[in-house]
């Protein structure tokens, strides 16, 4: 479960490159890096205009390494599609918890590209 959106430090968006739109209905998983390994801390599908707006979980936010996993194979599945990459791991870096991460995602069945939204 996650935090309301107003206070959820975390959120995701899908664009899919191919046809301009969103891309609605991908599980999007976020990890927490620890010592051996990644723990998972949430799980979320993208809405009708490809957003998870509060995918941090309902627990306090703490500095340290996450990554969001796209999963993105079902999505091009369902539309008939081969994809090079069925998974879309990005990781990042939280250093201060009272800041709004956002990670959009640009997608298409052969490449992807990311960076730190607002």
């Amino acid at each position: 479960m996650a935090l309301a959106a107003g206070n959820n430090i975390l959120s995701v968006h899908i664009l899919d490159q191919q046809t301009g739109k969103p891309a609605p209905g991908v599980e999007v998983v976020l990890e927490q890096k620890k010592d051996n390994g990644w723990t998972q801390l949430n799980t979320g599908h993208t809405d009708q205009d490809g957003r998870i707006k509060a995918l941090w979980p309902e627990k306090a936010a703490a500095p340290g390494d996450y990554r969001v996993i796209f999963k993105t194979g079902q999505y091009f599945e369902s539309k008939k599609l081969d994809t090079f990459f069925p998974e879309i791991p990005v990781e990042f870096h939280i250093s201060k918890t009272n800041e709004h991460y956002h990670v959009p995602l640009l997608l298409s069945q052969y490449g992807y590209s990311t960076y730190r939204g607002s």
